[in-house]
């Protein structure tokens, strides 16, 4: 065996060691991600028809309202939503639908 295969057995080695440490910590970051992917795609479900303000989002898919105000700042940092006029205290938000989107509702038709 030469120093390059050692090396490269000893590096395996180290990898398959880290993942086994950081199993949990990946699972839970999976989890994350997809609790995360979930609630957006709620969101924009319930965008989908009308604009809404974040009280009534909330109530609308059972969300706290502090997260639902989290997931809405960062859609529309993202560019997924568009802030309306105010209501009260309140912005309506709305969807912005993208190429994809729009097509495949214009496909559902």
């Amino acid at each position: 065996m030469t120093e390059n295969d050692k090396d490269k057995e000893t590096g395996k080695a180290a990898m398959k060691e880290l993942r086994s440490q950081r199993k949990d910590l990946i699972a839970k970051a999976s989890l994350t991600m997809k609790t995360q992917k979930k609630n957006i795609k709620t969101i924009k479900e319930f965008l989908k028809d009308k604009p809404a303000i974040v009280p009534d989002i909330a109530k609308g898919i059972d969300m706290p309202k502090d997260q639902t105000l989290w997931y809405i700042a960062t859609m529309k940092k993202y560019g997924q939503i568009v802030e309306g006029q105010k209501e009260g205290a309140f912005f309506n938000y709305s969807l912005i639908l993208n190429e994809t989107e729009n097509n495949e509702e214009k496909a559902e038709v």
